[in-house]
Order: C-alpha cells, then sequence, then structure tokens
C-alpha cells in the first residue's frame, strides 16, 4: 500500500532554517520531519512512499539523491574515485518524488498522482506532523466503515495555557499543549481510490471543499486518537519535538 505525503506547501517560519528548507526538511534531531514520519509508517510495513512536492521540491530530491551515501559508512579512493559503501543504511523503502507544482493546493497535489495511484486503497498525511497512531487498527477500522475516506480525528490543542483553581486559590497552571474540547484533522488519512472522482483540478483543497463533500454524500469517517499527537506549524512546538527526540523515548518511534 502506498502512503502520499503532502510536502508541497510553503513552510512556516521556523527561525532562520525555514528560509532555506521546507517545511517537511526542517531537523528533529539529525533527521528532517519526512524521515521521522516515513520511519513511523515503515515501521508498519508500508515502505512505497509518494512524496508530493512543490515549495522548493529540489532540497526533497537532493536528500534522497544523497541519502544511501550519508547514512552509510564509506571508504574513499582519492585515487582511483571509487566509493565503496561499508556499512549500510537498512531503509528498503521506495521514494517517488513527483513534483505536484509551485501553487497547486492539497486535493489538486493528491489528483495530479492519480496515475501513480491507481486503483488501489492508499495512506496520505501532512510533511509536518508526528503522531503514535497505531496505523493496523486505523486500516482495520477503514475497512470495517466501508467508506471513501477515513480521517485520524485528534483532540484540538488549546490555545492558551489554563490556570487551575481550588475555590479562589490557584494550585497550578496547565501546559498550553493541553487539549481543548473538540476535534481537529491530525492528517492520517486512509483513502479509497472513488476519492479521485470529488477532484477536479489545481485550486481544490481537501480541507476546504473535497472533504466537506465527502461528508455530505456520507462517505468520510473518523478515527479517533487520543494518543499523542504533534503539529511543527511554531518553533515552540519545533522545540517540543526536539526535546521529546533528546529525551531517547519520543513516542512517535517504534523503531
Amino acid at each position: 500500500m502506498k502512503v502520499i505525503i503532502l510536502a508541497g506547501g510553503f513552510g512556516t517560519r521556523l527561525g532562520e532554517e525555514t528560509v532555506t528548507v521546507p517545511k517537511p526538511m526542517v531537523r528533529i534531531g539529525p533527521h528532517p520531519m519526512l524521515w521521522h514520519i516515513m520511519k513511523f509508517y515503515a515501521s508498519y510495513g508500508f515502505e512505497e512512499f509518494v512524496v508530493a512536492l512543490g515549495y522548493k521540491a529540489d532540497v526533497v530530491k537532493s536528500y534522497f539523491l544523497q541519502f544511501a551515501d550519508m547514512a552509510s559508512d564509506l571508504t574513499i579512493n582519492l585515487g582511483s574515485g571509487t566509493v565503496e559503501r561499508r556499512r549500510r543504511h537498512q531503509e528498503r523503502w521506495i521514494v517517488h518524488l513527483i513534483d505536484t507544482g509551485l501553487d497547486t493546493l492539497t486535493g489538486g497535489r493528491v489528483l495530479r498522482l492519480a496515475p501513480i495511484i491507481g486503483g488501489e486503497t492508499f495512506m496520505l498525511t501532512y510533511g509536518d506532523g508526528l503522531s503514535d497512531v497505531p496505523l493496523d487498527h486505523l486500516l482495520a477500522h477503514h475497512r470495517s466503515e466501508g467508506k471513501l475516506v477515513t480521517v485520524t480525528a485528534v483532540p484540538a490543542p488549546a490555545r492558551f495555557g489554563g490556570i487551575e483553581f481550588d475555590d479562589d486559590r490557584i494550585v497550578g497552571f496547565a501546559e498550553k499543549h493541553a487539549r481543548s474540547e473538540g476535534w481537529i484533522n491530525g492528517g492520517y488519512m486512509v483513502m479509497e481510490p472513488g476519492l479521485l472522482e470529488y477532484l477536479v483540478g489545481d485550486k481544490d483543497s481537501l480541507e476546504a471543499s473535497v472533504l466537506e463533500r465527502l461528508a455530505q454524500d456520507d462517505q468520510l469517517v473518523a478515527y479517533k486518537h487520543t494518543g499523542f499527537w504533534q503539529c511543527m506549524d511554531t518553533m515552540r512546538e519545533k522545540q517540543a519535538l526536539e526535546r521529546l527526540w533528546a529525551s531517547g523515548a519520543p513516542p512517535w518511534t517504534r523503531w
């Protein structure tokens, strides 16, 4: 089963790093977000990826073109110019890097990938969010519901930290990452190829129009996930993910 990763949107300014790289290539520890997402899917056996590129597509292409050498130990003979990979990396991924246009919206990017999607069920997520959603359970839920699209729904993060009271006495403060009531689209979707019939062009947005039309036709279902989920839209969120990685036990790792 193929995994589509939407990595073509314009990046959010996360310090100086996003001046030169798209957001999915911002590093958490020594690896870009895109690598973390792919490692997570691969841990469930999904190892064929279709990366929908747009903004700074060359940066993503360069990363994967150099991946085998950068992830291996090398012996370089400067006299002959030969390079021997001594310790090879363990990844067995197939990675399709497809330029889907600079200004194409999310639905349009999926439509441009129709030839490579073919007639099979596929997974889709964004290039800026990490989770520990159990993909096997997600897929089983999707198949049991029989709809065109299943969206992983996650509790909406609270915008501000909260004050905890005992009568009028303040007893503590809730962090900003505490969850509020309500649910949002966390990505990590499962889709049937019939979704393509709902897409009409580059200006189609999954979030603003396509998913709405699917809901109206009773072709959209949610998989509610209350475990770990974190997007990376701000420097604060990037730093929070880096702290989790540095802890040695980040919740999205299964490898």
